[in-house]
């Protein structure tokens, strides 16, 4: 299982959520605690907004402890909205193009998880696709791919319906190929404006997904474990509930129903 991190509030440099944490998404990498396995080191990569249209991305396969340039551009790159990832891969081979977070104008994803019996649903899938998104499918994950359905299903216009239809339409492929429907997905991602996240699985083991306020001052930070080490900082994000977040705004304390 990956590991994640985002942040959204007044510009700041990203190692002080990438980096500087006790128990930072670095340090997560290598020392995962509430993951299957501890290390993440199938890659990494970084999106961040500025004055741009679309955000800045920044993906290697090298494990994150492993990159020295990651020091130095988390040093100095300032970003009042940015995402992290750590890989553990589960489907596709460690290429940058498998690497989070993804990213379609000016929206960036990235995804803790998997879609079960992937190689076999996985055309039926695409298929659900338009050839304008089909077309922009450049790796081979399942994480891809669902930012893809997400996007297929209205993602610019309403996020939540967007996210409960991709999850449907998955369900729906699994059983017309008369296989048990298995899903985990830990999702966040954003459109430059805002950050969303979501925790869903079909056996009720939804990977972890944390938000805190009292973390970073007036800020929210989404991650996969607590940054500071410190679970009372920390709220779990509900499952099946999408949670939107606005700088200087309250998200709603229950989020958006996906499923019932």
């Amino acid at each position: 299982m990956c590991r994640v991190a985002a942040y959204l509030g007044p510009p700041r440099p990203l190692e002080d959520i990438i980096i500087q944490p006790c128990h930072s998404l670095l340090a997560q990498s290598s020392e995962a605690l509430e993951a299957k396995l501890a290390v993440n080191g199938d890659g990494f990569g970084l999106a961040w907004y500025g004055s741009q249209n679309e955000p800045g991305l920044y993906r290697d396969i090298l494990p994150a402890w492993s990159d020295g340039n990651l020091l130095s551009i988390s040093r100095h790159i300032e970003s009042p909205l940015f995402l992290a990832h750590v890989r553990a891969s589960t489907t596709g081979e460690t290429s940058r193009a498998n690497c989070h977070p993804f990213s379609a104008g000016r929206w960036s994803f990235m995804h803790n998880g998997q879609i079960g019996h992937f190689e076999t649903i996985r055309r039926t899938l695409e298929a659900e696709l338009s050839d304008e998104l089909y077309n922009q499918r450049v790796g081979t994950t399942d994480s891809e791919l669902l930012f893809l359905l997400l996007l297929n299903a209205g993602l610019n216009d309403d996020p939540a319906k967007a996210c409960a239809q991709a999850i449907q339409s998955i369900y729906t492929i699994t059983e017309a190929h008369d296989l048990e429907p298995f899903l985990r997905l830990t999702c966040v991602f954003s459109n430059g404006e805002s950050l969303f996240g979501f925790r869903h699985a079909s056996d009720g083991k939804d990977p972890s997904l944390y938000a805190s306020t009292r973390f970073a001052d007036e800020a929210t930070v989404l991650a996969s474990e607590p940054l500071d080490g410190i679970p009372e900082n920390w709220t779990s994000l509900e499952p099946n509930r999408l949670m939107s977040f606005t700088a200087g705004a309250e998200p709603p304390p229950m989020g958006t129903a996906l499923l019932q």
